[in-house]
């Protein structure tokens, strides 16, 4: 391999940035001047750190808040990993930007719970008060952009601050518009409503919780930065009876559990962890999908910021059934506070032996690394989320060979997102049979699902697989201000429109599929008459547009060519006819489906092939009376 370097050199801060996380340089390959005598070619021993590029950049941009020509160089030196190759990770992810910026940048959401929150006002008197998107403000000192869902729902609108140098980044939930000004001014903002629980499906209160809630049971009640309040309220009962039962009677129960991935894949957890557990091919790893994206989705959140430790856990009991001696922990990087509080718990659990090289004394190996996203939804992608792991773009593999075959580094790997893998502590210590008692026969246990848009009490809600659509919608106080709801979006951005006519649809696996719609993600976002469902359609299109990662063809051009479409819908200028349009749309979509590499561009037409099925594009855009 060859490396080409410009003439551009890092500053003093850069390299301490990219040295904080590689350590100093050993050699002259890792940072000093070659000397005339090289060759500049790099042998495979010396690329053997690549899968530390996504944590170096992420120090340089926090550091310096952007990257450099001269940091690429250099972080291309340390890691042996080509500059371009650097500098086209580096333009991969939202959050990463290679040219100047100010060290205060407000990330202001106009996603859609966010626009049904008010959003647009709020980002044209944002721009009022302080200048358009992208322009500096505050004497060059901030600048806001718009941004994709920020996973802050429930508290719509919201907005995330990446800050460089000392200090955090940080979330504000609900942002107001003083609170936006006096932050991008640096003043210092009172976060505390942002960090508190939020509302989940009963009171937070230290009182007894509803014995039916099972993933909710700590949230609101346990301090999640003492592992010791956690223990008290049974935290590492689950591990001990896991060892107990060794790791083939632990996926036994998990198998007999019939849980399935709640991720939106629904594939059943434990033929994923069999397979794994009996691959001959050491190392296996275990990998926590905490790129919770998709727009309108919270719940995954809420667990790493409220039960951090349950989360660890749960991997624990993941990588000693599996056979595994690394986790890695895969977290989005727009979720400051669930980040902090996960590392602050990694650290704890490490030291008291709870993670390590003898978890509790009890003969077994198991860490964990914290790895940040840096703004990607395609990253969600299990084999995408590999790529970006081991420093290349968040691209999306062919599939097969599956994870469980050749996942991480190319070994046998499990991958489940958070919610699946805190459901696996009350299978350990209830019994895979017990588990499979709760739900329905197809859809086993229980499920959080995110309630946000015209809703009265947004928030996350646990319950049992069967209740309907209705009572789930009246568990969240009914439809807000007393109106009447046009749609829900089940499922998010990748899911379906269901109308007030299938309100009693039974929320499962399987009564999803017979209507045609999808619980995917747990996203049950609601609108009422007030909201314009083609500005909705369009920002879902723009989306999927942008979150594209361009490999194929069908969904680079897909994605463009039906955002297109709904804007001349919207506009009331199409070509030719709607139904013309609507032709195209059908036509796009099937493309599509049938020829994207993955998921996205699979599922990137699917809420508004939905819309246009439910005839929701024909109607008035508003009520007449709407305010």
């Amino acid at each position: 391999m060859d490396l080409h370097f410009t003439s551009a050199v890092p500053t003093p801060e850069e390299r301490a940035a990219v040295d904080a996380v590689c350590g100093p340089p050993a050699t002259r390959w890792e940072g000093a001047e070659r000397g005339a005598g090289s060759d500049g070619r790099v042998s495979r021993t010396e690329r053997g750190r690549r899968h530390l590029l996504l944590p170096v950049l992420h120090s340089v941009q926090k550091e310096i808040g952007w990257i450099s020509e001269g940091a690429v160089n250099y972080v291309a030196r340390r890691l042996t990993v080509p500059p371009a190759e650097v500098y086209g990770v580096a333009t991969f992810y939202a959050m990463f930007s290679t040219e100047p910026r100010p060290p205060r940048v407000a990330h202001v959401c106009d996603d859609l719970a966010c626009r049904v929150a008010g959003a647009e006002a709020l980002a044209e008197a944002l721009e009022a008060r302080v200048g358009p998107a992208g322009a500096p403000a505050a004497g060059g000192k901030a600048m806001w952009l718009r941004s994709p869902c920020l996973g802050m729902c429930e508290r719509a609108p919201a907005a995330m601050f990446q800050m460089a140098g000392r200090h955090d980044d940080f979330s504000l939930a609900p942002a107001r518009l003083d609170e936006l000004v006096a932050a991008l001014a640096g003043q210092e903002i009172d976060t505390t409503l942002t960090e508190a629980a939020p509302h989940v499906s009963a009171p937070q209160t230290r009182a007894p919780r509803d014995p039916s809630l099972r993933l909710l049971r700590r949230v609101g009640v346990v301090n999640p930065y003492s592992i010791d309040d956690y223990r008290a309220h049974g935290g590492y009962e689950a591990l001990r009876r896991a060892v107990q039962l060794g790791p083939t009677g632990v996926i036994r129960e998990v198998t007999d559990s019939k849980l399935l991935g709640r991720g939106g894949a629904a594939f059943p957890t434990g033929v994923k962890w069999a397979a794994v557990a009996r691959a001959p091919e050491r190392p296996h790893y275990v990998i926590c999908n905490a790129d919770e994206s998709e727009p309108g989705t919270f719940k995954d959140r809420v667990l790493m910021e409220q039960d951090p430790y349950a989360l660890i856990e749960a991997m624990t009991i993941a990588g000693f059934a599996t056979g595994s001696e690394q986790g890695y922990l895969y977290i989005r990087g727009e979720y400051p506070l669930a980040t902090r509080r996960l590392s602050a718990a990694i650290a704890e659990a490490r030291a008291r032996g709870l993670l390590g090289d003898d978890v509790m004394g009890m003969g077994f190996r198991f860490d964990i690394e914290l790895r940040r996203g840096a703004g990607a939804y395609i990253c969600g992608e299990e084999t995408a989320l590999l790529n970006s792991i081991e420093g290349f773009r968040g691209e999306p593999r062919n599939k097969p060979p599956f994870p469980t075959q050749a996942g991480l580094f190319g070994k046998p790997t499990v991958i489940n997102n958070v919610e699946t893998l805190v459901n696996v502590l009350d299978i350990v210590l209830r019994s895979g049979p017990d588990y499979a008692s709760t739900g329905t026969t197809g859809s086993t246990g229980t499920k959080l699902f995110c309630v946000s848009g015209s809703v009265a009490r947004p928030g996350v809600y646990e319950v049992e697989f069967g209740m309907t659509l209705r009572d789930l919608l009246a568990l969240a106080g009914g439809i807000a201000d007393g109106r009447s709801p046009q749609a829900v979006l089940l499922g998010g951005a990748a899911g379906s429109f269901v109308t007030p006519d299938k309100f009693d649809v039974p929320l499962t696996f399987e009564d999803a599929r017979a209507i045609g719609a999808s619980l995917g993600s747990g996203v049950v976002m609601v609108f009422d008459d007030r909201v314009d469902l083609i500005d909705i359609l369009t920002r879902i299109a723009a989306f999927f547009r942008d979150e594209s990662c361009g490999q194929c063809v069908p969904c680079r051009v897909g994605t463009v060519r039906q955002e297109e479409a709904l804007q001349r819908i919207a506009r009331g200028r199409e070509i030719g006819s709607r139904d013309a349009e609507i032709a195209l749309l059908g036509d796009l979509a099937r493309v599509m489906r049938d020829a994207s590499i993955c998921g996205l561009g699979q599922t990137a037409a699917a809420a508004l092939q939905s819309a246009i099925s439910c005839q929701l594009l024909n109607g008035k855009r508003r009520s007449p009376d709407a305010s």
